[in-house]
């Protein structure tokens, strides 16, 4: 009994086994694997790096708003303490014996309105300028020529913004052209 020797050197009946595609393809495989495993890893890890970056510049950022408007609430306040100076100044008598304490008054709504500057606060220019819902507010419309249509036209209480956001809106008196109202549309 001689033993038959294949074309691969393997003795008969043993070629077939060590050649399966299972055992021949497998050392690659694992380390193909292995690979994209590593690929997939690397990736989130990416990702949960640059998700952590966007949350740190978040919080920075909601940290520095909450720092900036923290005082919001203490300027709204305030408001109608200047409102009422700011209308004491405007009827401050000119000359005789209170104009010395006028004087007084003067100087401590200028350091009230410097106080509230350096704080971010900033009033909202109104006469003359387009009617914006987002910084005014209407009270009275009141007919005005075409070309001043839609232009505020009066100041009644001033706005104020913070930081540029609007803490206060403007109310205002807004003109509405007078011709338009009485134009008669007809075909």
């Amino acid at each position: 009994m001689s033993d038959k020797v294949e074309e691969d050197g393997q003795p008969d009946g043993q070629a077939a086994e060590s050649a399966t595609p299972e055992s021949a393809a497998q050392p690659g495989d694992e380390l193909a694997q292995a690979r994209a495993q590593a690929e997939e890893n690397l990736r989130g890890w990416q990702r949960t790096q640059a998700d952590f970056v966007n949350f740190k510049r978040r919080m920075q950022q909601e940290r520095e708003q909450l720092e900036q408007f923290a005082g919001a609430e203490v300027v709204r306040q305030i408001l109608p303490v200047l409102d009422d100076f700011e209308r004491a100044v405007a009827n401050l008598p000119e000359s005789g014996p209170e104009a010395a304490w006028s004087q007084g008054v003067v100087a401590i709504v200028r350091k009230l309105e410097e106080t509230l500057t350096k704080q971010g606060l900033q009033p909202i220019a109104a006469v003359g300028k387009e009617f914006d819902p987002s910084e005014h507010e209407a009270v009275l419309n009141v007919p005005v020529p075409a070309e001043q249509d839609g232009k505020v036209t009066a100041e009644v209480r001033r706005g104020y913004k913070l930081h540029d956001r609007v803490l206060r809106p403007a109310q205002v008196v807004v003109g509405k052209d007078a011709a338009a109202g009485s134009q008669d549309v007809s075909g």
